[in-house]
């Protein structure tokens, strides 16, 4: 029998957060494999169940799930403070990284090394991401019904259905199974409980802070307004041009309460206001900052620190100063929600993690991210093997055979995570400076 793994204490997860921020590649796919496979199958800090059960509330919310989930992780083991720290140092680490590559940009050009880094960092994400979506599925995919929400959600995505739709098609497929067949998520409820011993955090432990939901929402929702406010009005009072402030924090705080399906539902629509109706930067640097975003651990959404950044330095010639506040601001008014919805939801969705009827409903959203996953690692394989288009004379032999290498490393020999993403962005690092790839 396992030995049960003993409750974390505060500093030992609260460096594990510190490390997430900085080796969380591969946009929310290679970010949710990479907590995975450290809280679920090494650290068995939560259950499986207990991590897809998170994982399918924060599917249904605005914003970065990644981040969203490491922030409801740290919640559900050390409370408030627990989650800022997972859901702060997801991003903080970022948020750095690409301010310097943002001054660096706006003042003397393109950066050549961050593609050599990358070049062996990518392929490194993709196996990771082809690791976790292979255990995940393993343990979602039951039967015929859950294939074929996974595989139907994978076509919708290939097929460009919007990605709330894809979400929102599995809840409705799990209210229907729920209705028709009662006796499906009784089986689902006996083989979840005997999967649970050997975790810390599970489905059979009741959270006490799951208690006061009402006077917890009314905090929770009070104290976000108020954080809201302070930054806000410090800029109306104190910086230069407040007609910029204003419409630089309401752009972006409307932008986080309609980033539904990732960064990738929202782009287009701050491409556009920004680029055309704002006049923050041109559509070339939009470009730019997309790679950057890809290329940087996070969120792939800190692209919009990017824009703010570009938005500052623009409109206050050349400031980089402004330009740091912009990003800063943008930032800020970005993820503040994202805490406003884990803080206010996760007592809530705690509770339902023991009611059958809302249990059987969302367990069906899990095949659906595992068509999402599914779908996220074509892209990013697509991309990363065939970075010229998909031909056979564009191929990466480097990408491929660094794919195989690190699925076999990481799974058969099970070589410590970090070190291996180190070890990866070394060898992209070498070959690509050296002019070798």
């Amino acid at each position: 029998m396992q030995q049960h793994p003993l409750y974390p204490s505060f500093r030992e997860a609260f460096f594990f957060w510190l490390k997430l921020g900085f080796i969380s590649f591969g946009g929310p796919a290679g970010q949710i494999a990479v907590m995975h496979e450290f809280l679920v199958e090494r650290k068995r800090w939560i259950s499986p169940s207990k991590f897809l059960h998170a994982l399918n509330y924060c599917m249904l919310l605005p914003g970065p799930e990644a981040q969203q989930l490491a922030t409801y992780i740290g919640w559900l083991l050390h409370g408030v403070r627990g989650g800022l720290v997972a859901g702060i140092f997801f991003i903080l680490p970022s948020v750095f990284i690409l301010l310097g590559m943002s001054i660096a940009y706006a003042e003397y050009g393109t950066v050549p090394w961050v593609a050599a880094l990358f070049t062996g960092l990518k392929p490194a994400v993709v196996a990771i991401v082809l690791l976790a979506l292979y255990r995940i599925a393993k343990r979602s995919l039951s039967g015929v019904l859950s294939v074929a929400i996974a595989l139907a959600g994978f076509l919708a995505l290939v097929l460009h259905v919007p990605f709330p739709y894809v979400i929102l098609g599995a809840v409705l497929a799990g209210a229907i199974v729920h209705v028709a067949r009662p006796h499906d998520r009784k089986e689902a409820g006996l083989q979840e409980s005997s999967e649970e011993a050997g975790y810390v955090v599970n489905s059979t432990l009741q959270s006490a802070r799951t208690q006061s939901i009402w006077k917890n929402l009314l905090i929770v929702v009070c104290t976000a307004a108020v954080l809201w406010c302070i930054p806000f009005f410090m800029l109306l009072l104190a910086a230069p041009n407040r007609d910029f402030w204003q419409t630089l924090v309401w752009f972006f705080t409307r932008a986080a309460f309609i980033t539904f399906g990732g960064a990738y539902a929202v782009l287009p629509y701050v491409a556009q206001v920004s680029v055309e109706r704002f006049g923050w930067l041109s559509r070339l640097q939009m470009i730019d900052g997309l790679a950057m975003g890809e290329t940087t651990p996070g969120p792939l959404v800190m692209v919009l620190a990017f824009v703010g950044f570009m938005g500052g330095y623009n409109h206050f010639g050349g400031s980089v100063g402004y330009g740091a506040l912009g990003l800063l601001t943008t930032v800020y008014y970005t993820f503040l929600p994202c805490f406003l919805f884990i803080f206010a939801g996760a007592p809530v969705i705690e509770r339902t993690h023991s009611e059958g009827t809302v249990q059987s409903i969302l367990r069906f959203v899990t095949p659906a991210v595992v068509g999402v996953m599914l779908s996220l690692a074509v892209y990013l394989g697509t991309a990363v093997i065939f970075p010229r288009g998909v031909s056979s004379a564009g191929i990466n032999w480097f990408a491929v055979v660094w794919i195989a290498l690190s699925v076999y490393t990481l799974h058969r020999f099970r070589v410590n995570m970090i070190l291996w993403i180190a070890i990866s962005a070394a060898a992209g690092l070498v070959l690509g400076m050296a002019g070798l790839w």
